[in-house]
């Protein structure tokens, strides 16, 4: 019964004004049996309505003349399984896709044990030289090239919140856990909003008109880092190297300039294209970004944004939110919930406009 007492709201930037209650049975372990075999809920940004469509309605809310931006990085298989010199077993996974035979940033576990520096056995016979730099440390390979054992026995690096043994779908997971379209080794995460297209769709699409191109993001570790502060705008993201080419800069040009849409295929594209937009357009070529999108943030060159549905408190949240508005987002949340929607990376999608 009602007290009198008023109703905490909590501030529109603090942690708490991110949640959202998801029963843990929503939580997709495994892919779609197909890849357009998902969900879509489209969101009407502007009045809040939801709409409920099969992944290949999305063919019905594109028109002829918008603009698919998708993001062409590819998954390595960045985590190692190996041996310590005690024989216990311990997991390396790698920030970086290895090339040459410098050393290269990981992660290790269980780090609280390790000395420094330590050597492993990796699966493959392989010995890896790990050493403590900081907060992290940085492992070589003194046997073989590193990027030929992440190619013998590296696992696909599936965020922690797919709880299922990572050995019982090694090949299934190599394959859906990655874009039909990956071009570049670099992300440690998957651009998800992606994993839901096949080949057919794709030029189904661009047979109707839509035009399809691409930038490179490398999606790093700061996709799982959570927001320890209670006020968002305290948080601080760690840097992406991304690419424009210059044919994505002349077409988002040009779409606009004509009145089409551009439609951003995940927030690593958001935050790419957001990142590089100065003085009315694309600045084209490589940088990075530490870009952080939250509510209050002025959209400049994403007109609409397919996206999964995110962790609670989630940085990935904060960004959609600031694209579709808070309230509606999270209703719209709410209802997926209700409908029973497959939430986080290989779940259903959101199609905001």
């Amino acid at each position: 019964m009602w007290n009198g007492a008023a109703m905490k709201v909590p501030d529109p930037l603090s942690l708490e004004a991110f949640d959202y209650d998801l029963p843990e049975d929503l939580v997709a372990q495994s892919p779609a049996e197909k890849r357009t075999g998902s969900r879509l809920l489209r969101l009407d940004r502007r009045s809040g309505s939801v709409e409920h469509l099969p992944f290949a309605g999305l063919a019905r809310t594109l028109r002829e003349g918008d603009l698919l931006v998708l993001n062409d990085t590819r998954v390595f298989p960045a985590r190692l399984y190996a041996r310590r010199q005690s024989g216990g077993l311990a997991e390396v996974l790698l920030l970086k896709f290895p090339t040459g035979a410098g050393k290269v940033p990981c992660l290790v576990r269980p780090a609280r044990r390790f000395r420094d520096p330590e050597r492993l056995t990796a699966q493959d016979g392989s010995l890896l030289l790990v050493r403590r730099e900081g907060d992290r440390f940085t492992v070589t390979c003194e046997t073989h090239p590193l990027a030929l054992v992440v190619e013998r026995c590296g696992r696909m690096p599936l965020p922690p919140y797919i709880r299922r043994d990572s050995r019982e779908r090694m090949e299934e997971d190599r394959e859906r856990y990655q874009t039909v379209y990956a071009r570049y080794d670099g992300a440690v995460a998957a651009p998800t909003a992606g994993l839901h297209f096949d080949e057919e769709m794709l030029r189904g699409l661009e047979e109707k008109g839509v035009l399809v191109r691409s930038v490179t993001l490398h999606v790093g570790p700061g996709t799982f880092l959570p927001v320890r502060s209670a006020d968002i705008t305290r948080h601080r993201m760690e840097e992406e190297w991304y690419n424009v080419p210059e044919e994505t800069a002349l077409q988002v040009a040009l779409t606009k300039g004509a009145g089409g849409r551009v439609v951003a295929v995940g927030t690593t594209v958001v935050r790419t294209l957001e990142s590089a937009w100065a003085a009315g357009g694309l600045r084209t070529g490589e940088g990075t970004t530490d870009l952080f999108i939250y509510p209050g943030y002025r959209f400049m060159a994403v007109d609409a944004l397919l996206t999964n549905f995110h962790l609670p408190r989630s940085t990935l949240l904060m960004l959609v939110c600031a694209f579709g508005g808070t309230r509606n987002v999270l209703e719209a949340y709410r209802t997926a919930v209700r409908e029973r929607y497959r939430f986080y990376s290989y779940g259903d999608a959101m199609f905001i406009q």
